[in-house]
Protein backbone atom coordinates (compact mmCIF):
# COMPACT_ATOMS: atom_id res chain seq x y z
CA UNK A 1 0.00 0.00 0.00
CA UNK A 2 2.41 2.58 0.73
CA UNK A 3 4.49 2.13 -2.99
CA UNK A 4 1.44 2.91 -4.20
CA UNK A 5 1.01 5.63 -2.16
CA UNK A 6 4.07 7.37 -2.35
CA UNK A 7 3.35 7.01 -5.83
CA UNK A 8 0.57 8.91 -5.80
CA UNK A 9 2.29 11.58 -3.75
CA UNK A 10 4.70 11.64 -6.37
CA UNK A 11 2.20 12.26 -9.16
CA UNK A 12 1.29 14.84 -7.31
CA UNK A 13 4.10 17.27 -6.51
CA UNK A 14 4.71 19.93 -9.17
CA UNK A 15 7.29 22.38 -8.95
CA UNK A 16 6.38 26.21 -8.56
CA UNK A 17 8.55 28.92 -7.50
CA UNK A 18 11.45 26.42 -8.06
CA UNK A 19 10.59 24.36 -5.34
CA UNK A 20 8.91 21.36 -5.26
CA UNK A 21 5.38 21.91 -3.59
CA UNK A 22 1.56 20.11 -3.03
CA UNK A 23 -1.18 21.78 -3.39
CA UNK A 24 -3.46 22.02 -0.13
CA UNK A 25 -6.36 20.52 -2.69
CA UNK A 26 -4.06 17.42 -2.98
CA UNK A 27 -2.92 17.15 0.63
CA UNK A 28 -6.54 17.67 2.02
CA UNK A 29 -7.55 14.43 -0.50
CA UNK A 30 -4.61 12.46 0.66
CA UNK A 31 -5.17 12.92 4.36
CA UNK A 32 -9.35 12.01 3.67
CA UNK A 33 -10.57 15.56 4.94
CA UNK A 34 -11.93 18.43 3.61
CA UNK A 35 -10.24 20.99 2.09
CA UNK A 36 -11.72 23.62 3.59
CA UNK A 37 -10.76 22.09 7.34
CA UNK A 38 -7.30 21.91 5.92
CA UNK A 39 -6.91 25.55 5.26
CA UNK A 40 -8.80 26.34 8.37
CA UNK A 41 -5.79 24.51 10.36
CA UNK A 42 -3.36 26.13 8.52
CA UNK A 43 -4.72 29.92 9.08
CA UNK A 44 -5.19 28.99 12.47
CA UNK A 45 -1.89 28.06 12.77
CA UNK A 46 -0.33 30.78 10.39
CA UNK A 47 2.81 30.95 12.39
CA UNK A 48 3.91 27.76 12.15
CA UNK A 49 4.33 28.30 8.41
CA UNK A 50 6.56 30.99 6.73
CA UNK A 51 6.99 31.63 3.09
CA UNK A 52 9.81 28.90 2.85
CA UNK A 53 6.89 26.32 4.14
CA UNK A 54 3.81 27.21 2.43
CA UNK A 55 2.57 30.34 0.25
CA UNK A 56 -0.40 31.34 -1.72
CA UNK A 57 -0.23 30.16 -5.64
CA UNK A 58 -0.50 34.08 -7.28
CA UNK A 59 -3.09 34.14 -10.34
CA UNK A 60 -0.60 34.04 -12.85
CA UNK A 61 0.85 31.03 -11.23
CA UNK A 62 -2.14 29.32 -10.70
CA UNK A 63 -4.03 29.98 -14.24
CA UNK A 64 -0.44 28.78 -15.23
CA UNK A 65 -1.28 25.44 -13.42
CA UNK A 66 -4.55 24.95 -14.76
CA UNK A 67 -3.60 25.50 -17.80
CA UNK A 68 -0.68 23.42 -18.33
CA UNK A 69 -1.80 20.52 -15.88
CA UNK A 70 -4.70 18.18 -17.16
CA UNK A 71 -4.66 16.38 -14.73
CA UNK A 72 -6.62 19.12 -12.02
CA UNK A 73 -10.05 17.90 -10.32
CA UNK A 74 -12.80 19.66 -12.25
CA UNK A 75 -13.60 21.16 -8.79
CA UNK A 76 -10.83 23.39 -8.03
CA UNK A 77 -9.73 24.63 -11.80
CA UNK A 78 -12.88 26.97 -11.58
CA UNK A 79 -12.00 27.98 -8.17
CA UNK A 80 -11.39 31.94 -7.23
CA UNK A 81 -9.19 31.27 -4.56
CA UNK A 82 -5.66 30.09 -5.51
CA UNK A 83 -4.72 27.10 -3.80
CA UNK A 84 -1.82 27.09 -1.00
CA UNK A 85 1.41 25.43 -1.81
CA UNK A 86 2.69 23.42 1.05
CA UNK A 87 6.94 22.61 0.26
CA UNK A 88 8.26 19.56 1.98
CA UNK A 89 8.80 21.20 5.28
CA UNK A 90 5.37 22.93 5.61
CA UNK A 91 4.38 19.32 4.71
CA UNK A 92 5.74 18.08 8.04
CA UNK A 93 4.95 21.26 9.65
CA UNK A 94 0.96 20.10 8.81
CA UNK A 95 1.69 16.53 10.86
CA UNK A 96 1.72 18.63 14.00
CA UNK A 97 -1.42 20.09 13.03
CA UNK A 98 -3.74 16.77 11.70
CA UNK A 99 -2.81 14.43 14.37
CA UNK A 100 -5.10 11.40 12.85
CA UNK A 101 -3.01 7.84 12.15
CA UNK A 102 -3.84 8.48 8.19
CA UNK A 103 -2.42 12.16 8.82
CA UNK A 104 0.75 10.01 10.27
CA UNK A 105 0.99 7.09 7.44
CA UNK A 106 0.16 10.32 4.66
CA UNK A 107 3.20 12.53 6.05
CA UNK A 108 5.49 9.29 6.45
CA UNK A 109 4.89 8.36 2.20
CA UNK A 110 4.90 12.33 1.46
CA UNK A 111 8.46 12.55 2.88
CA UNK A 112 9.81 9.40 1.62
CA UNK A 113 8.26 10.41 -2.17
CA UNK A 114 10.13 13.79 -1.76
CA UNK A 115 13.68 12.31 -0.30
CA UNK A 116 13.10 9.72 -3.20
CA UNK A 117 12.55 12.87 -6.04
CA UNK A 118 15.57 14.53 -3.96
CA UNK A 119 18.11 11.35 -4.85
CA UNK A 120 16.27 11.26 -8.34
CA UNK A 121 17.31 14.46 -9.10
CA UNK A 122 20.97 14.11 -7.66
CA UNK A 123 21.63 11.27 -9.96
CA UNK A 124 20.36 12.45 -13.01
CA UNK A 125 22.37 15.48 -11.93
CA UNK A 126 25.45 13.25 -11.88
CA UNK A 127 24.58 11.23 -14.86
CA UNK A 128 23.97 14.33 -17.28
CA UNK A 129 27.63 15.47 -15.55
CA UNK A 130 29.66 11.79 -16.48
CA UNK A 131 27.65 11.95 -20.32
CA UNK A 132 28.64 15.74 -21.01
CA UNK A 133 32.57 14.55 -19.89
CA UNK A 134 32.10 11.36 -22.04
CA UNK A 135 30.74 13.53 -24.99
CA UNK A 136 34.13 16.10 -24.74
CA UNK A 137 36.16 12.57 -24.48
CA UNK A 138 34.26 10.96 -27.26
CA UNK A 139 34.27 14.13 -29.59
CA UNK A 140 38.18 14.36 -29.27
CA UNK A 141 38.56 10.60 -29.67
CA UNK A 142 35.91 10.82 -32.59
CA UNK A 143 37.75 14.00 -34.14
CA UNK A 144 40.78 11.60 -34.73
CA UNK A 145 39.03 8.73 -36.00
CA UNK A 146 37.32 11.14 -38.59
CA UNK A 147 41.06 12.76 -39.34
CA UNK A 148 42.09 9.20 -40.27
CA UNK A 149 38.96 8.19 -42.24
CA UNK A 150 39.53 11.29 -44.04
CA UNK A 151 43.51 10.52 -45.09
CA UNK A 152 42.64 7.06 -46.34
CA UNK A 153 40.12 8.50 -48.26
CA UNK A 154 42.06 10.70 -49.91
CA UNK A 155 44.93 8.40 -50.84
CA UNK A 156 42.52 5.99 -51.92
CA UNK A 157 41.53 8.57 -54.53
CA UNK A 158 44.54 9.33 -55.50
CA UNK A 159 45.27 5.81 -55.96
CA UNK A 160 42.60 5.37 -58.09
CA UNK A 161 42.63 8.92 -60.44
CA UNK A 162 39.73 10.51 -59.03
CA UNK A 163 42.09 13.92 -57.80
CA UNK A 164 44.06 15.53 -60.15
CA UNK A 165 47.80 14.71 -59.59
CA UNK A 166 50.56 17.19 -59.81
CA UNK A 167 52.29 15.25 -62.99
CA UNK A 168 56.25 14.87 -62.79
CA UNK A 169 58.26 14.95 -65.61
CA UNK A 170 58.26 15.89 -69.44
CA UNK A 171 54.85 16.52 -71.62
CA UNK A 172 54.17 16.02 -74.30
CA UNK A 173 52.47 19.70 -75.90
CA UNK A 174 49.65 17.56 -78.10
CA UNK A 175 50.35 20.17 -81.13
CA UNK A 176 53.48 18.69 -81.92
CA UNK A 177 52.72 14.95 -80.87
CA UNK A 178 54.64 13.40 -83.89
CA UNK A 179 53.83 10.21 -85.41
Amino acid sequence: MESTLENTVQQKIFEIRGKKILLDFDLAELYDVENRSLKQSVKRNLDRFPEDFMFTLNKTEWQELITNCDKLPETVKFSPVPPFAFTEQGVAMLSSILKSKKAIQVNIAIMRAFVFMRQFAFTHKELSEKLTALETLADKQFKDIFEALNYLLEKDKVQRGQLQRKKIGFVINSKFKTK
